[in-house]
């Protein structure tokens, strides 16, 4: 195991990471998503199993917008020219993004409601 070839490994990823977040408008929305998620969990002492669901939601969502990313530049270099196919990949891979964030927005409407009504009917009935 060469630790060297394993550094380089990270550096290669983590360019990858900050080049998706600079190029790409939907992965700041999404990490913006990310921030306000921390708040409103760290604000409404969230238990730590809905922590690691948020977390796990985090990944997938941002994970998959890397990888329909990676997909739209490969379908970019080898079909320069509109190709009915190149179209499908794309609409496919953004297709699974949006999936994934609709799954995620539900879980979080499923952990935040609750706790939002509970700390509004604590606010009026005090």
């Amino acid at each position: 195991m060469n630790l060297n070839k394993i550094l380089a490994g990270f550096i290669f990823a983590g360019r990858g990471i900050r080049t998706a977040f600079i190029s790409e408008r939907n992965l700041k929305i999404q990490t913006c998503f990310v921030v306000l998620v921390l708040l409103f969990g760290w604000l409404l002492h969230i238990r730590i199993v809905e922590w690691l669901i948020c977390l796990l939601c985090f990944g997938l969502v941002i994970g998959m917008e890397l990888i329909n990313t990676s997909l739209e530049k490969l379908v970019d270099l080898v079909s320069p020219e509109y190709h009915p196919l190149a179209e499908k990949v794309k609409d496919i891979a953004a297709g699974a993004v949006l999936f994934d964030s609709i799954i995620a927005a539900i879980i979080g409407l499923i952990i935040f409601v609750p706790k939002i009504w509970e700390y509004l009917l604590r606010l009026i009935s005090s």
